[in-house]
């Protein structure tokens, strides 16, 4: 053997051992990270493709082209003798499967250890992140798939992101905290489920996870925003798959103490909140299709923390409990509608509308939103070139409870976050841009936020996303990225509050789901 692949292959046994001491990742079931799959996404957009696509987690029971992107795209793929090369840049870090294809488990790693600088910050702090964690999946047969995941974190934040947890006692998306050092956050989070298809046009899923509903990068209807939760998703199709139906039940968690008397000693449990969605997908076209949603926050248990259940939580049928309670009942009802409209097989077009409260009984006015939109694959000819375009509007009446206190708040969310349009409410602009060259790749997003308060302008934001990337394993999106997030919040006669953060970082993290620090 040649003392250079000696070397070679000690340095990949190094860097195998490395990562084994972590462990953490994300597969065909979690909602991928936005800009890792939008390589999935140019093969949905093609007219070709008459499956839906506005609710994720995908299900890959249900289609071929539901393909996680390190199986179907082939530009990942440039390593093929070389086995240790390519466990270390392709394969999963431990894989089990039986010759005959009964079973087939994963095993990953999940990292992100980011360190960087905001050069805006006067105390010049180190700024970083620390995730070690784990994910296994797996399927048995060809109608049963699992997957669950484990990441411990240690962070400090830019000064907004600090803010913001305090404030609301959770890390943006990831649940918690704890006081760690002495303006550290630790926290740890955990998600999985299982899918089940005893038919061909049926999936049964349970677990803890999240979900999103919309074509967009923000959702007004249903988003991954928040934090886990426990959930059964039931997904059926009909007429050869052009209608989907799908029926989530969940349950949600207020942060406030379900009961008058804690235990001595003991974290006090918190109020739950039992939720359920429905939302009808029809392939009227190839080319087009059109979504109705609705989402009921259910009145939140009694003092003892039991939720008194009423038979209409099990009603599966789409917008029945809107005939029945309305939308301005003390079980907070939410519904709205989107469309996909295939414009060639590579641009398409969106819109979203919501309607929370129209009852012209708010002093902050009416609850509903609008989102419309334009996506480009391959732009201008250039291959993995995407471009995107979204507004989003939300009105400050939107997502709020008619029942406001504390023993009775069925707001729309979940660990004191919006599970709807990201920043709350408010106005936004958004611009993506996303390039990827065999393993390279860019990614930009700029967003302009403008928010009220009381029908008041309160601030706006301009907030700037920049990041240079090197995927080495695609399987588990493991990458490298150097990256810059530029946020300037200007608020209106409060010059004393406005605030800037210029952070910039490098990381190396497996980036399998999406967290957003862009509000």
């Amino acid at each position: 053997m040649k003392p250079n692949a000696t070397i070679k292959k000690l340095l990949c046994f190094a860097f195998i051992f490395t990562i084994n001491k972590f462990v953490h990742a994300q597969f065909y079931n979690l909602p991928n990270d936005y800009s890792f799959g939008l390589l999935t996404e140019s093969v949905l957009a093609k007219k070709d493709s008459a499956i839906h696509n506005a609710i994720q987690p995908y299900i890959p029971f249900f289609s071929d082209k539901y393909k996680f992107v390190a199986d179907s795209h082939k530009i990942f793929r440039y390593i093929t003798e070389d086995r240790f090369l390519d466990k270390v840049f392709y394969d999963h870090l431990l894989q089990f499967k039986s010759k005959n294809q009964k079973y087939h488990i994963t095993v990953d790693p999940l990292l992100n250890l980011e360190l960087g600088r905001d050069s805006e910050d006067t105390l010049f702090r180190r700024l970083y992140t620390n995730t070690r964690g784990i994910i296994a999946a797996g399927s048995v047969g060809k109608d049963f798939y699992f997957e669950t995941m484990f990441a411990e974190n240690q962070s400090v934040f830019p000064n907004y992101v600090e803010a913001f947890s305090k404030n609301t006692k959770v890390v943006p998306g990831q649940g918690r905290w704890k006081v760690f050092n002495t303006r550290g956050f630790d926290y740890s989070f955990s998600s999985g489920f299982f899918s089940y298809q005893p038919f061909k046009n049926l999936n049964i899923q349970a677990g803890h996870g999240k979900h999103k509903i919309g074509h967009g990068y923000r959702s007004l209807l249903l988003s991954d925003n928040a934090f886990n939760y426990p959930f059964v998703r039931i997904t059926q199709q009909y007429f050869k798959g052009r209608l989907q139906y799908t029926n989530l039940y969940v349950s949600f968690m207020n942060l406030i103490p379900a009961s008058d008397k804690t235990v001595p000693n003991t974290e006090p449990l918190f109020q739950k909140k039992a939720a359920s969605f429905q939302y009808l997908s029809a392939n009227l076209a190839k080319w087009l299709n059109i979504g109705f949603f609705q989402g009921m926050i259910w009145q939140v248990p009694n003092r003892r923390n039991r939720q008194q259940f009423e038979w209409q939580y099990f009603n599966p049928v789409i917008y029945t409990n809107l005939a029945y309670y309305g939308l301005n009942n003390k079980n907070n009802i939410l519904i709205g509608a989107d469309l996909n409209l295939k414009l060639t097989n590579s641009i398409s077009a969106y819109a979203q509308v919501m309607a929370d409260d129209l009852s012209n009984n708010n002093s902050i006015g009416n609850g509903y939103g609008y989102q419309f939109g334009l996506k480009y694959f391959n732009a201008f000819k250039v291959k993995n070139l995407f471009l995107q375009a979204e507004y989003n509007t939300v009105t400050e009446g939107s997502y709020n409870s008619p029942v406001t206190t504390d023993t009775a708040n069925q707001s729309y969310s979940h660990y004191n976050q919006h599970i709807g349009f990201t920043p709350g409410n408010g106005q936004e602009l958004l611009f993506v841009l996303d390039q990827k060259i065999k393993r390279f790749n860019i990614n930009v997003r700029y967003h302009y936020q403008f928010i009220t308060f009381n029908n008041y302008s309160l601030y706006n934001n301009n907030i700037v996303n920049l990041r240079l990337g090197y995927t080495i394993n695609p399987s588990y999106n493991t990458n490298i990225s150097l990256g810059l997030m530029y946020r300037d919040q200007e608020f209106y006669g409060f010059n004393d509050s406005s605030n800037k953060t210029a952070y910039v970082y490098l990381s190396f993290k497996t980036s399998l789901y999406n967290a957003y620090f862009d509000f």
